[in-house]
This record gives C-alpha cells, sequence and structure tokens, in this order.
C-alpha cells in the first residue's frame, strides 16, 4: 500500500478561533505538545496519573499496564470500580443531582426530562430487578431496545450489579439477535413490545421471540419487555416480564458492585471479514477512562454545554457518547428516537433551535443526506433556524469529504464552530484520531493528530513506519487503556485479526489506511484496507474517488467499489446520489461521462470510474450506514442472496442495477 498517493486539490486550513482557544480544556498546541511529550517519556506513569484523577476506585490499582501476556494486555489491573458509580454516584456527591442527565425527543416530539437523581433511581430499581431474576455478575444479558432512556438504564443496571451487557441494533433480524445470544450464552433478554420510527410501528418483541425459537438461546431464562406503545403482543407465561412492573416495587438504591478493572463492561458485535459478526469484548476501567477523557479533550465538554450525539445505542457510539461519556462527565444530553427526516429533513436543525444544543455529533452520511434535502426544499434549509447556540460540531463514523464539511462549517456552524473530525473503531472504545478544538488548525477531510496517548504510525506491509506522504496501512504502536481486550470466546481471531504475525505481531491493525502529510504531520483515512483499489497496478483508497465525485455540483453522495477487470485488474464502480431526480437513458449516460471527465480532472486519469450507477438512495441500514457489501455484489453482476433485513430501503437495490 506504500505507493498510494495524495492527488487531492488544494485544502483549506481553518484555524482555531482565539475566544475558543481562551476556555479549552486544551488551550493550544502547547498543552497538546506537552502531554504527547508526557506520554513519551513515562507512558505507563502517563496513563496512570489520569486513571487517579478521572475515577473513582473502590481498590486503587498499584500497576499501570501489564503487558507480560501481549496482546492480551491489561490495564490498572488490580484496581476495582464500578462504572455505573462513576457515572451516576458521583454526580450526586458533586451537587448534580437535579441538573438534567438526559433530555429524550421522542418520535412523535413528546418530551421526556431526566434528572442525575432520577436516573440513579430508575437504575438502581432495575438493578436489584435483574437481581430478583437471578442475575449477578458476570452474567450476560442482551438487550434489543429503541432508542430510549431505558436502554440506558438497562446497560447502566448491567453495569451496576457486575452483568455483562451486548447491545444489538433494534433493526437487526431475528437471525442476528439469534447468533448474538447464543455465541454469548444470555442469561436474560431486554426488548420492547415495539419501537416507532419515522410515525411508523416496527415490532421488537415479536423478532425477539422468533430468534429464541431458533436453536442455541435455551440458555436465556427471562425476556424483559419495555412498553412503548402498549400494543397487543405475544406473551410467555413464567418467562415474560413487563420492565416497569418488575422494577416499581424495588427500592431505590442499589450498592455499586465493585468489579476488576480488566471486568468485561460489555461485548459489542462488529462485522468481520469473514461475514460471521465479532464479540468486541472491552473491559471496565480503560474503557470508561477513555470515554471521560475524549469527553474532556475532543469535545470539550463544560457544565452548561448540552450535548447531543445522534447515534442509536446499539452502536460503539451511543455506548461510548451517550451511555457512558457524558454521564460520567456530568453532562446534560439528548436523546432521539426518531430519524432526521421525519416529519421533515429540518428535524435536526429545528431539535438543535428548540433545545439549544451546544455540541452536535454526528455522522457525514446524514449531512449528505440532509444537504440533498435542503437543495430539494427551501423550507427546511438550515438558515431558516436558530443554529446560534451551537459552538463545537463533530462528525463520526467515516471520512468526511472535504466538500461536505465545508457545507457543515458554513452551513450548521456559521463558519465559528470548529468540527471535530473523529477516527475511531468499536475495537478502540473512543476517539483515536481527531482535532482538540481549542488546539489544532482544521484541514476539511482530515482527521488531523492522534490524541495525547496514542502512538498512531503509516507501516507498509511488513510493519515498517513509512516515509510522511506516503500512503499505507494505519497502525497503533503502543497499547491503550479502551482498546479491544479480546473477541468473545475466540482469542485466536482477536490476535490474527489485530495483531497480525506479518506486521511483527506486536502493532494493533486498525484495518484502515492512511496517509500522513509531510508538512504537518496530520492523517488522513483513506478507507479500509479492503476498500483501496488497484488499477493498472496503482492503488487508490475508495475515500479520494468519493471526495472528487462528492465535489461535483450536481452529485449528493457517493460510493466507491472495486470490481475484477480483465484489463485493468480491477474496476472502479461508483455508485452516484444526486441532487435532482433520478437520471435516465441517455441523459444518464451523458451525466456518467460528465463525472469520469471530472473524476479525471480532480485525481487524474486512472482514477476515473468504469461504471457508474445512479439511484435516488444508496442502500443503507436505519442507523444510516453504507451496505458496501451489497455494492460490490451489484458491481460483479452477482444476484444479492445475502441477509438485506437491516436495509432502510431494499428496493433501491434494483434500481442500482443498471450501469452507465
Amino acid at each position: 500500500m506504500h505507493d498510494i498517493k495524495s492527488m487531492k486539490r488544494e485544502i483549506p486550513v481553518f484555524e482555531v478561533p482565539d475566544a475558543f482557544s481562551k476556555r479549552a480544556t486544551i488551550a493550544g498546541m502547547g498543552v497538546y505538545n506537552a502531554l504527547c511529550a508526557e506520554a513519551e517519556k513515562d507512558y505507563e506513569g502517563f496513563w496512570a496519573r489520569l486513571a487517579r484523577g478521572n475515577l473513582f476506585w473502590s481498590r486503587p490499582f498499584t500497576q499501570a499496564l501489564d503487558e507480560s501476556n501481549a496482546p492480551f494486555y491489561r490495564w490498572f489491573g488490580d484496581g476495582q470500580l464500578n462504572a455505573s458509580y462513576n457515572c451516576l454516584d458521583r454526580n450526586l456527591q458533586t451537587g448534580n443531582g437535579d441538573k438534567a442527565a438526559i433530555l429524550f425527543e421522542a418520535d412523535d416530539g413528546a418530551l421526556t426530562r431526566v434528572t442525575y437523581r432520577e436516573l440513579h433511581a430508575k437504575v438502581c430499581r432495575f438493578a436489584n430487578a435483574l437481581k430478583s431474576l437471578g442475575v449477578s455478575g458476570g452474567d450476560r444479558v442482551v438487550i434489543y431496545l429503541p432508542m430510549s432512556i431505558e436502554g440506558v438504564v438497562a446497560m447502566q443496571a448491567c453495569a451496576r450489579i457486575g452483568a455483562i451487557h451486548s447491545v444489538v441494533f433494534g433493526g437487526f433480524s431475528a437471525k442476528a439477535l439469534q447468533e448474538r445470544i447464543a455465541d454469548l450464552g444470555a442469561v436474560l433478554l431486554i426488548t420492547a413490545d415495539e419501537q416507532m420510527r419515522a410515525g411508523k410501528v416496527l415490532p421488537l418483541k415479536s423478532i425477539a421471540d422468533e430468534a429464541l425459537t431458533m436453536g442455541g438461546c435455551e440458555s436465556v431464562r427471562h425476556v424483559v419487555v419495555y412498553r412503548r406503545t402498549g400494543n397487543r403482543i405475544e406473551w410467555i407465561e413464567n418467562r415474560d416480564r413487563w420492565m416497569h412492573e418488575i422494577s416499581a416495587s424495588q427500592p431505590e438504591t442499589c450498592e455499586a458492585e465493585p468489579v476488576d478493572a480488566e471486568h468485561p463492561l460489555f461485548v459489542l458485535y462488529t462485522s468481520g471479514s469473514t461475514g460471521r459478526p465479532k464479540g468486541v469484548q472491552h473491559s471496565t476501567a480503560g474503557y470508561l477512562l477513555w470515554a471521560m477523557l475524549t469527553m474532556q479533550w475532543t469535545f470539550d465538554i463544560k457544565p452548561e454545554d448540552v450535548f447531543w450525539c445522534t447515534a442509536d445505542i446499539g452502536w460503539i457510539t451511543g455506548h461510548t457518547y451517550i451511555a457512558y461519556g457524558p454521564l460520567a462527565a456530568g453532562a446534560t444530553q439528548i436523546m432521539f428516537e426518531g430519524v432526521p427526516t421525519y416529519p421533515n429533513a429540518g428535524r435536526f436543525w429545528e431539535m438543535i433551535s428548540r433545545h439549544r444544543v451546544s455540541i452536535f455529533y454526528t455522522a457525514p452520511t446524514a449531512i449528505r443526506s440532509l444537504i440533498k434535502a435542503a437543495d430539494a426544499n427551501p423550507q427546511v434549509r438550515p438558515s431558516r433556524y436558530d443554529l446560534t447556540s451551537l459552538r463545537l460540531l463533530g462528525t463520526v463514523g467515516e471520512p468526511i469529504n472535504p466538500d461536505t464539511w465545508q457545507w457543515y462549517h458554513h452551513h450548521i456552524g456559521s463558519d465559528r464552530c470548529p468540527i471535530v473530525d473523529t477516527f475511531w473503531q468499536t475495537e478502540t472504545g473512543g476517539h483515536m484520531i481527531a482535532p482538540l478544538p481549542g488546539a489544532t488548525p482544521l484541514v476539511p477531510g482530515s482527521c488531523t493528530l492522534p490524541l495525547p496517548g496514542i502512538m498512531a504510525s503509516v507501516v507498509d506491509e511488513s510493519g515498517q513506519a513509512l516515509p510522511d506522504g506516503s500512503g499505507g496501512i494505519l497502525a497503533i504502536r503502543r497499547p491503550w487503556p479502551s482498546m479491544i481486550r479480546t473477541i468473545w470466546g475466540d482469542p485466536e481471531r482477536f490476535r490474527q485479526s489485530y495483531f497480525p504475525a506479518e506486521l511483527g505481531g506486536n502493532l494493533y491493525l486498525a484495518g484502515d489506511g492512511a496517509i500522513r502529510d509531510k508538512d504537518n504531520g496530520y492523517f488522513t483515512i483513506t478507507g479500509r484496507i479492503d476498500d483501496v483499489l488497484n488499477v493498472s497496478g496503482h492503488r487508490m483508497g475508495t475515500m479520494e474517488i468519493e471526495s472528487a465525485l462528492v465535489a461535483h455540483p450536481l452529485v449528493a453522495e457517493a460510493a466507491v467499489v472495486g470490481r475484477a477487470d480483465e484489463v485493468t485488474g480491477e474496476a472502479i464502480c461508483a455508485f452516484v446520489v444526486l441532487k435532482r431526480e433520478c437520471p435516465l437513458g441517455g441523459e444518464a449516460r451523458q451525466l456518467a461521462g460528465d463525472l469520469r471527465k471530472w473524476v479525471g480532472e480532480q485525481i487524474g486519469p486512472i482514477a476515473k470510474p468504469k461504471d457508474i450507477r445512479f439511484g435516488d438512495n444508496l442502500p443503507k441500514t436505519r442507523s444510516g450506514k453504507i451496505m458496501r457489501r451489497l455494492l460490490r455484489s451489484l458491481a460483479k453482476g452477482e444476484t444479492i442472496t445475502q441477509d438485506v433485513s437491516t436495509l432502510e430501503n431494499p428496493a433501491i437495490l434494483e434500481q442500482l442495477g443498471e450501469a452507465f
């Protein structure tokens, strides 16, 4: 991969606003550099200082890092603490009891306000209820819920009694749920009768019931059901329990049970290259520490902030930056049940205005879809809403192309709000490479610099560091507290996936390609390693081609994949969504030719897509993630036989079938 070269056009640099820097937690590059220097000089001491200063320990640790069984690292291993205590009880002790912890807005706009004192009571009651059902420390609990306060309560209650939770996204199929329950040997499942999404009622309990009949789920003793809609559902006596009923009679106090620092806090499943999901196991202390620190460093959280992460709790972003990080930081946060386009595409902007949101964190996919909506309908343009409460913006989930970044900066941030473009993964637990808003000059499309203590490098296929300006494999040279501990039940797969022998066995492989700038050392993520295309012996990251396409004034969104080609080895196939209606026939052929010419001008002739396909949208999960494996199948001309149950829009696959 070392011959990947950046061919992007010149991108402007946005300096840190003085007013922001003066109040920032990390105020200026001098402070950032001092933290990095401290980590370089005394790595273990650096993390020990932060762990002692930010977490409450029931039993203090004496050793920061144990590398004796690498890559199965242990952090703060002889210490004990409780994650729920650090998120809730400490806020009661510091005077935040009556402060709003969560402002939950339902799909229909109904608002529920929960203070830290009220949230603490809810968690304690449900933790006691779980114990009454026989759940104890080390037991696994699967949570299959919609976005809800009850979802956070369930996660925190598990943490409070030392149970290990695994949240399964509410859009997953019965089969996907069954696989996760069986792999974990879960003793209890928490679900809802139904969920609301864009004004529609969607089943959950019936899907959960189906999953439990598929085999391998015999370990489940009880199903706890959150009553969301109250509609009729099937009920199995002696197994099913209403969440509100089993909690109502329980005491509002429940002692937080200390667990070892390395005790698994949760297992979260993520896609694997083999198609078999991987259960990513995270520890309690290291994970929680990094969730707290990144709230302070990346989001520069202040007591008066209203923080909104638009992710679902079924994903790692919802774990770290809804269920744990904001609560550990004592923040007030928004939780949202719905989608950004219901009842219209101004929903996000209207909510920011009404709730006076100051920190807004969302995905580039959502931003691009809202750009398209604003172009099509003047009534939902951001300029119609009061967004003056915003002081910081963020992006997550995928690289953001420069043109989308600049639209976000101008139309949402009014050219005054820094944007933190955060690179991280399910496996990393929290941000790894991201701007610090009070210190880092911003370059659209670049996630900039590693956070203090994160030793990132760009290496070749043998693990050797490459010179700046050369593209290669992103790797982390030293372990860090919030990193994945293992793959549940499969330690050898963990070792092979993340510490491959071909890279020396001592580098964490992020699975992404990257380029480090020669001048400022900034990192730009070029896409997943398996998304790097080899065309006529030239390797190109898909993200760069996608950025070029989206820079065209007619293009709202693009996704690029490769397919085999007899002449060039691999051909570029682009799936394009326009800012207007989808073209047909001759018009589509003409526009495809124009886009090829455009990409050639932006990057070079070698980057011109061989196939361009137009659609009204891209195949996405209900959380907004593009399902690239389906695009690869379409590009190859294969019949789609894969599970499409999690797609928001399965009909789009037929529309994307014709190439131009």
